[in-house]
């Protein structure tokens, strides 16, 4: 552990977001096994309960650090993870977290943020908010999706609006919103049915729109593959689009682009 992690790990411990045991765990795990895990990637190496290799190099390489996907991993496990993301003094996120998980998760980490809806568990060591992402929903069955998106990019440190129910048979909705959507650095819009909400934002507003399609709607629309397809087929030429329900890929995009045009303002305005 170097000195801005050990840093890190006791501002966080002092500002009440980490647990004087999980930061005891930490120290405790460098004194006895040597090196951190980040020292080790690409090595085959394990951690101590021999359940965890996280990637702990990512921030560095990509810019944020890896994410715990949750399903069919032990409570244990992302728990594992998320200690070793703070001892390095790294933001954690896991997602797609059934009932169990998030509880079991909290009881390790109470200064963890759950969100139930959007199946997410967020512990941050560094928040330094910059940028700013609005979230949009066709509708509010959307929401569980769309939620995911903006607990991503609040792990980012982005900031981010959500607007909800401005969906494509209501376009006055759409039209009352527009200078606000104008405002952000990207768009995350996720829309289910016939997934048109994309297209129809894309052709008001002058930033890219990342479209996330749901499986939200009836039988023909085949579990959001017809709003995909729609969306994949968009007129609009700032529309790109992610995968059905990829609330986590739409936000994590957005959040990279608004990141990169902080970044060039900053450098314009050295």
């Amino acid at each position: 552990m170097n000195g801005e992690q050990l840093w890190n790990l006791l501002r966080g411990v002092a500002e009440g977001k980490i647990s004087a045991r999980s930061a005891f765990d930490s120290v405790a795990t460098e004194w006895t096994e040597g090196s951190p895990a980040s020292e080790n990637v690409g090595e085959g190496s394990t951690t101590p309960a021999g359940i965890v290799d996280i990637d702990l190099d990512r921030q560095q390489r990509c810019g944020f650090p890896e994410v715990v996907y949750a399903p069919g991993k032990s409570i244990e496990s992302i728990c594992e993870a998320f200690r070793l993301q703070q001892a390095a003094g790294q933001n954690s996120l896991a997602t797609r977290c059934s009932p169990a998980q998030l509880s079991g998760i909290h009881s390790r980490f109470p200064n963890t943020i759950l969100d139930q809806t959007a199946r997410t568990a967020r512990l941050m060591c560094n928040e330094d908010v910059k940028g700013h992402v609005v979230v949009v929903t066709a509708g509010t069955s959307d929401l569980p999706v769309a939620l995911e998106a903006c607990e991503t990019l609040r792990w980012m440190n982005i900031g981010v609006e959500l607007v909800c129910d401005i969906g494509v048979a209501g376009p006055q909705r759409l039209l009352a919103r527009r200078n606000q959507l104008n405002a952000a650095q990207a768009l995350v819009v996720v829309a289910g049915m016939e997934g048109a909400l994309p297209s129809v934002v894309g052709g008001w507003v002058k930033v890219p729109v990342i479209g996330v399609p749901t499986s939200v709607g009836y039988g023909a629309n085949l579990g959001g593959v017809s709003a995909l397809l729609s969306m994949l087929n968009s007129c609009a030429a700032n529309v790109c689009v992610v995968n059905i329900d990829a609330g986590f890929k739409g936000g994590y995009l957005a959040g990279m682009i608004s990141r990169q045009t902080e970044f060039a303002s900053d450098a314009k305005n050295s």
